[in-house]
């Protein structure tokens, strides 16, 4: 039967399901709606001890040397070890995932857990190699990024409708968005590193969030003393277009599909303003524990905004995609130079804006036919 009554608490449900559900199936199999249920929180939990991690992981890595067994990664590893897990229950029962969705959460998997000791053999070649948009890095974004799209596409498609299905959704949306703006973090936590180094305008290495050991061994790669040079390589190796091309261009495009497929008013706006609001809670923390703060994306907000005010008009396809677009641009940049103003932001071209505007046409133009490629191989 698909629809069935919830069943006790987690233990409870999970002899349920082992008793009366572990035989191998194909995806798609007919899944009682507490079982789905009972797979996606386990889902949403395994995603928030990778989520704890890495949010603490990036801020370790502008404080001290990097550490395999950091804990971290060890709190990245239990999401990690929970995933593993249910994509196995999936794989032999079918159960609670469409075709598509067991394929992405499969590949996902497979391509994290290649890239896990690919980062780990990279760093022993390469040393200290840190900025999230290494390769090896890159690789374990796709691995969560295909992993969280199977969940999407399966919930959306055959998930339980009921009360909790929209928040559901909306949360694997904030977690895919977090995932995607990851790499950027790298500018939020390096701006307000080098600011550290540089008390009133004056390099003095002793002032810097990260420990003398960790600049004297990104000074050393380059050949060089700890000196100005050294330091905003180690804060800020990315080229200054790149931060809002990505936080505002592909944000933008990520907060567009989740509010197509939430299908709520304000999605997107809430999609982006609880990423937001992680992230404003999430810095307080870590810096009480001693651990360096990073500047908070508040203009995603105004990228969500934009997003949903466009929806409102109805406009035909192609006019939704460029006044989607103008609109991202304007409010976008608009909030990001506010915020650079106001509190604090990462270096920022500020060129790049009608190349974001192009970026976004074209790609938002392009998503109706992919979707309707995608819904016709499903």
């Amino acid at each position: 039967m698909r629809q069935g009554v919830e069943i006790g608490g987690p233990v409870a449900q999970f002899k349920a399901f082992f008793r009366s559900h572990w035989t191998r199936g194909a995806a798609g199999r007919e899944t009682p709606d507490w079982v789905w249920h009972f797979a996606y929180r386990t889902w949403l939990l395994a995603l928030l001890f990778k989520l704890l991690g890495s949010s603490w992981d990036e801020s370790w890595h502008f404080k001290f040397l990097r550490d395999d067994l950091a804990p971290p990664h060890l709190i990245n590893s239990v999401g990690t070890g929970i995933a593993v897990v249910l994509v196995a229950i999936h794989t032999f029962t079918g159960m609670a995932a469409t075709k598509r969705a067991q394929r992405l959460a499969q590949a996902g998997l497979a391509v994290f857990l290649v890239a896990a000791p690919l980062d780990v053999i990279n760093h022993r070649i390469n040393g200290l190699d840190l900025t999230a948009w290494s390769p090896s890095h890159a690789l374990l974004y796709l691995g969560t990024a295909l992993m969280i799209a199977g969940l999407i596409d399966g919930w959306f498609a055959a998930g339980p409708r009921g009360p909790g299905w929209t928040l559901v959704l909306g949360t694997l949306w904030v977690f895919f968005l977090e995932n995607t703006l990851f790499p950027n973090g790298q500018q939020e936590y390096g701006s307000l590193e080098m600011a550290s180094c540089t008390p009133n305008g004056v390099l003095d290495p002793s002032s810097c969030y990260a420990e003398r050991e960790l600049l004297e061994f990104a000074a050393q790669q380059l050949g060089r003393p700890v000196d100005y040079t050294a330091i905003e390589h180690f804060a800020l190796p990315i080229p200054s277009w790149v931060y809002p091309l990505w936080g505002i261009g592909v944000a933008a495009l990520v907060l567009a599909v989740a509010a197509k497929t939430i299908g709520k008013t304000w999605a997107a706006t809430a999609v982006a303003g609880a990423y937001v609001a992680y992230r404003a809670v999430i810095w307080p923390m870590l810096v009480a524990a001693d651990f360096p703060p990073s500047a908070v994306p508040f203009y995603l907000v105004f990228v969500g905004l934009a997003i949903d005010l466009v929806r409102r008009f109805g406009l035909p396809h192609l006019g939704e995609a460029a006044a989607g677009a103008v609109a991202v641009t304007a409010l976008g940049y608009g909030a990001l130079y506010a915020q650079d103003q106001l509190l604090a932001a990462p270096p920022t071209a500020w060129w790049s804006a009608p190349i974001a505007l192009v970026g976004i046409a074209v790609l938002w133009a392009a998503g109706r036919p992919i979707a309707q490629r995608l819904r016709q191989q499903a």
